[in-house]
């Protein structure tokens, strides 16, 4: 509760966020049975294939035969482990593994990898249970909320069950999620600085002990949601794993474009300053596709970086509005985006 309560505290603050840093995503935790050599083995292989679902967005990666071998000789992967004990007597052991190492087995594998900035998504559940309805929240319904946080942590997508407290219930009512009323829904989910915004009603079907998931996204073009029918917990971590996987599809980077490095020059516009410049700069270099940044011009208006990244330009672009501290250039004459794969100009929002 306590690292919810941080995260969340993390989200608030940072008002103009996009997307969030995923740091955990060469790491995985698993519960085993004992501490010997033989389950840690088995384990580590298992937490393997957690982190290269992970980084590819794709569920079964670990099959493709590269992975499988390298699994014979996991502890060339292996930063580091530690068991956890827990008071009710429940072990787990945490692996992590070197990011170069593991991201070059992804490619060498032919996947796409998908990088440390991701979308931060805000779920708003209402359920109806015994004719009364309710949202999901840690208060009224700890496992179900538990659940989408642990299913969303297995792909390291970043999302939040808002609190419900007395600033949500001011603007959001059940009927609103129910009906998926997007406006008030999505302006809400501002408080949570969420990129994307999902609503979904989730209720037992007439006269069977089946359940039924409604579920959308706020700003979908046609009203029509994704309906799943079956087992409660299920239906969640189904509605999860589709979420997660379309946003890969989104988001990974092509890896048949990624081995060759590309030079790509981006004007930012906003830098008047020697100390807002090397912000930018470092800004920049935390995109994982990108191996080095250069300042090749500047003048009192702007700066222009030369950036050499393993990606498309396309891609880079994707990875660049996922940051908070870069916006597409608007003219404010004309009124509309320049920005575009020959043209990329940006102005800077990062700190001021």
């Amino acid at each position: 509760m306590a690292q919810k309560l941080f995260l969340l505290c993390l989200f608030w603050m940072c008002s103009t966020a996009y997307a969030i840093e995923v740091t955990d995503l060469y790491e995985a935790t698993l519960v085993v049975d004992d501490k010997t050599r033989a389950t840690r083995a088995r384990a580590s292989q298992d937490a393997l294939d957690q982190v290269i679902k992970k980084l590819t967005g794709k569920a079964g990666n670990g099959d493709h035969p590269l992975i499988k071998k390298s699994k014979r000789r996991i502890s060339d992967y292996m930063l580091k482990y530690e068991y956890i004990e827990h008071i009710e007597g429940e072990l787990k052991i945490k692996v992590r593994f070197e990011a170069e190492k593991v991201e070059k087995l992804v490619r060498d594998s032919g996947f796409g990898l998908w990088g440390n900035r991701r979308p931060l998504i805000a779920i708003w559940l209402a359920i109806e249970d015994n004719l009364r309805r309710d949202f999901v929240t840690q208060e009224s319904y700890p496992q179900l909320e538990r659940l989408i946080y642990d299913t969303a942590a297995e792909w390291g997508v970043p999302v939040v069950v808002p609190l419900m407290d007395l600033t949500d219930r001011s603007q959001v009512g059940i009927a609103e999620v129910w009906g998926n009323f997007s406006e008030p829904v999505e302006a809400a989910s501002a408080r949570y600085n969420a990129e994307r915004v999902i609503t979904g009603r989730l209720f037992k079907q007439p006269n069977t002990s089946r359940w039924q998931l409604d579920w959308r996204y706020t700003d979908a073009d046609m009203f029509e949601s994704v309906q799943l029918v079956g087992d409660k917990q299920q239906l969640l971590i189904s509605m999860v794993n589709e979420m997660s996987s379309a946003l890969a599809d989104e988001y990974v980077i092509d890896p048949n474009k990624s081995y060759a490095t590309n030079s790509t020059v981006i004007t930012v516009d906003g830098l008047r300053t020697f100390d807002k410049v090397e912000r930018a700069k470092r800004q920049l270099l935390t995109i994982s596709t990108v191996s080095s940044v250069d300042v090749v011009y500047r003048n009192k208006e702007q700066v222009q970086f030369e950036v050499e990244h393993m990606s498309s330009v396309s891609d880079l672009q994707k990875s660049l509005k996922l940051e908070q501290s870069f916006e597409v250039y608007v003219d404010p004459r004309a009124f509309h985006q320049v920005a575009s794969s020959s043209n990329l100009r940006y102005s800077w929002v990062g700190q001021q």
